[in-house]
């Protein structure tokens, strides 16, 4: 834990106790009362202390710092009370903190459990605050403001933007003498692309990761037909159309267009240094756009970055993750201006960087651009720009129970793969578990 800025903490200032909590508990009974003392009364000098909780690494809590000690430098009377940790644990600590009454004023969430937070009232309403330009999210893309809402009420701002991408070694492929990818390659010409670089490497590469348990590339690829991952609470498609996706991958391994599966289940972990367009057993990997940079620390290889194959429109404007207030923050109306702060100021912005991925305004995010030197942060800012206006409409946040259905996809995919399953099977079981996770 560390506290920025040296103005002593406001005195009697407790957390309310959080009456509801996660996990299986109801949701609160009309909600927390707000506390609105705040805006109700003259604002006074005294001083005020709000606590912030993110996940990631050294840069991005140096960052997130920095902008934060600009603030207090703007704000003498408001300081920073800041934690941060890796992604494993994170949300089970959050939870821990919002059962016990000590919610961070401000923290990190993303699209996993955005809808959840906002339906258990742990998040703060923001919707007044943008009504009232309190909250300015007018230099946003129109999709990245709405992926913020639920139920047409916004709960959370992108801290970033970001975008699936295909992550694929340059250099690799310059020494095979393979093309490279392309934005908007259809995704059976991926396959046959990805098995031709098996080949021309004499089997020591495959050409790509098998992503068949990847719910982001499962979701373009519906969306390229027309389909969503989700329907409101349900599933948005049929055990046709995962047998559809399963039977495509089985082609692909079929024609050794992907690894072993042992080596599959180990990128599956989600941990950047285990992808394997790093370590070396896949020309191209599936990632966040804004891992670019991460990834590319972790090989001499040049490596590019183009949209996943399909129909680039099946993207969107989609937040890496959010800002997102305690809805029992005693200052509601300080934490929402520290969130326009890190969304709209431009010197906020430049320290920021595109750690998180590009800046969610986009006069920001011009700004950021021009000053960047890193040539992987400088790939990353032209995939951006490229993808912008190729973008199609924003989904809905994922409902309550994705976290359970992204991990039911990822088991059903590991077993067909492993061959303990076949993709009937697979397939069934993954429809049923799911329609179970999101009827909870």
């Amino acid at each position: 834990m560390r506290v920025l800025n040296s103005a002593p903490p406001r005195p009697g200032v407790d957390r309310r106790r959080f009456l509801g909590a996660l996990g299986g508990l109801p949701l609160m009974a009309g909600g927390l009362v707000a506390c609105e003392a705040e805006e109700q009364t003259p604002v006074d000098d005294e001083p005020i202390e709000l606590s912030v909780f993110w996940w990631g690494g050294t840069r991005r809590a140096e960052a997130t710092e920095k902008a934060l000690r600009l603030y207090s430098e703007q704000n003498p009377r408001v300081r920073f009370r800041v934690t941060w940790q890796g992604l494993t644990g994170y949300y089970d600590r959050l939870a821990t903190q919002a059962i016990g009454g000590n919610a961070p004023d401000l923290f990190q969430i993303d699209d996993t459990v955005l809808t959840e937070y906002a339906q258990r009232e742990i998040v703060l309403d923001l919707s007044g605050y943008v009504a009232d330009e309190r909250l300015d999210l007018g230099g946003l893309p129109a999709g990245l403001a709405r992926y913020g809402q639920v139920d047409e009420r916004t709960v959370a701002v992108a801290a970033a933007q970001t975008g699936a991408a295909l992550v694929y070694n340059r250099d690799l492929l310059r020494r095979l003498r393979m093309p490279e990818p392309r934005t908007g390659m259809p995704w059976r010409d991926y396959v046959e692309w990805a098995g031709r670089v098996t080949r021309a490497s004499g089997g020591r590469v495959a050409g790509t990761m098998d992503p068949s348990g990847d719910y982001r590339a499962l979701w373009l690829w519906l969306r390229g037909q027309g389909d969503e991952l989700y329907q409101g609470r349900q599933l948005g498609f049929g055990s046709a159309e995962l047998l559809d996706w399963f039977e495509l991958w089985e082609v692909a391994r079929s024609r050794r267009a992907t690894p072993s599966a042992v080596l599959v289940e180990q990128a599956d972990t989600g941990d950047l240094a285990h992808q394997l367009v790093v370590t070396g057993h896949t020309a191209a990997s599936f990632a966040w756009s804004h891992q670019l940079a991460e990834l590319q620390h972790d090989t001499d290889d040049e490596l590019g970055i183009v949209s996943l194959p399909g129909t680039p429109a099946a993207q969107w404007a989609r937040a890496s993750m959010y800002w997102a207030a305690f809805r029992g923050t005693r200052h509601p109306g300080v934490v929402v201006d520290v969130i326009n702060f890190l969304t709209t100021n431009v010197a906020a912005g430049r320290i920021l960087g595109v750690e998180r991925g590009l800046n969610a305004s986009v006069p920001v995010r011009r700004f950021v651009a021009d000053g960047i030197t890193d040539r992987a942060q400088k790939r990353l800012v032209a995939f951006g720009a490229a993808l912008d206006d190729l973008l199609g409409p924003a989904p809905a946040p994922p409902p309550k129970g994705h976290a359970k259905v992204r991990t039911l996809l990822i088991a059903a995919a590991e077993s067909i793969r492993s061959g303990r399953s076949g993709a009937r099977a697979a397939t069934s079981r993954f429809i049923a578990g799911a329609n179970a996770a999101l009827a909870e």
